[in-house]
């Protein structure tokens, strides 16, 4: 419900062209996966290589499910001095760069784990499906009562 001082909010639907771009400007996203049944989501740094998303991964489960459905990649974000949110996401395959002109490619890419231990598998997402919105995040919305930025995004 908005306020008589507040206009709507819009939503505007963003082109794949935009979407990408949104995709380069950050290298942090959301991994959706189905493990067992159920999602699953992996947060992973990324780069954008040739229309599609390459991370890498340890062994394990998020490799293991990715590899074995379709699986969605999600980043947002948000401009405080605009108020404009944002938020993209590309759904496909994921697949394994094994050939050799993959992992020599993968070696050049700018990708390095946050995380301490081995990551030696390099993933390639190859989207079916690109889509995105942008829209103004009102005030109100913004600010609860009684709650000021550093208490509302604080993470402990």
């Amino acid at each position: 419900m908005t306020t008589a001082n507040e206009m709507p909010s819009s939503t505007t639907q963003l082109p794949a062209d935009d979407c990408w771009k949104l995709f380069r400007s950050a290298d942090f996203g959301r991994l959706g996966v189905i493990v067992e049944s159920h999602p699953e989501i992996f947060p992973v740094n990324y780069v954008v290589d040739h229309g599609s998303i390459v991370f890498r991964s340890a062994p394990g489960t998020k490799l293991d499910a990715a590899l074995a459905n379709e699986v969605a990649m999600e980043v947002d974000g948000f401009n405080p001095d605009t108020s404009v949110a944002w938020s993209v996401v590309a759904r496909g395959s994921a697949q394994r760069m094994t050939s050799i002109d993959d992992v020599l490619e993968s070696a050049m890419l700018p990708l390095f784990p946050w995380q301490s231990g081995e990551k030696n598998n390099f993933v390639r997402i190859v989207p079916s499906v690109v889509t995105g919105r942008r829209f103004v995040v009102p005030a109100s919305a913004r600010r609860g009562p009684g709650l000021s930025d550093s208490h509302r995004f604080r993470i402990e």
